[in-house]
């Protein structure tokens, strides 16, 4: 039994779920997702809740009954309040601006690195040395950290590079003298 998958998702106000066979449509303030439910899995609506069944015993169905669960549920939350990577840039000369909607990064290269913010994904620069990406799709925003991030992450003597918000990166020692 799924412990995750047992759980109901609670439906917040302003929140509009369709079921149309195994598909799930979640429209909110922040926009619409849509997404298909393994044919393992059954879906209900009922007083305000989604709830996920798994349709029979088998371990696949185990599987996809929690893993159901958490993507509706991020589905829902990303309609309502959306998420946010924020990553920080450190060393000398990296910094990020904002060009239109996309963004512009200087992380010591002989040129400027342009990225193009995908649909549904809007950039946030509040410092130079400071990037937020939001969306309500965790799944692309996360991705989206993870390549900038792999532009030039963060190195173990100086710590130079692009990191996580809060990352703690391992320094080594330099050479003995």
């Amino acid at each position: 039994m799924s412990r995750i998958g047992k759980r109901p998702i609670a439906v917040p106000k302003g929140v509009t779920i369709t079921l149309d066979g195994q598909t799930v449509s979640v429209k909110g303030p922040k926009g619409d997702r849509s997404w298909t439910v393994a044919e393992e899995i059954e879906v209900k609506q009922e007083n305000g809740e989604l709830t996920l069944v798994a349709r029979e015993d088998t371990q696949r169905a185990r599987a996809m009954w929690g893993l159901s669960r958490t993507l509706l549920d991020n589905m829902v939350v990303g309609v309502t309040d959306g998420f946010t990577r924020k990553l920080e840039l450190v060393g000398v000369g990296y910094r990020a601006a904002l060009k239109g909607n996309d963004l512009t990064l200087q992380l010591g290269f002989s040129h400027e690195v342009d990225i193009k913010a995908p649909e549904g994904i809007t950039f946030g620069v509040p410092k130079q040395t400071e990037i937020n990406i939001s969306g309500a799709d965790k799944q692309v925003v996360g991705e989206l950290a993870a390549t900038i991030r792999k532009l030039r992450p963060p190195e173990p003597y100086k710590g130079k590079g692009v990191r996580y918000s809060g990352e703690k990166v391992r320094r080594k020692e330099g050479k003995k003298k």
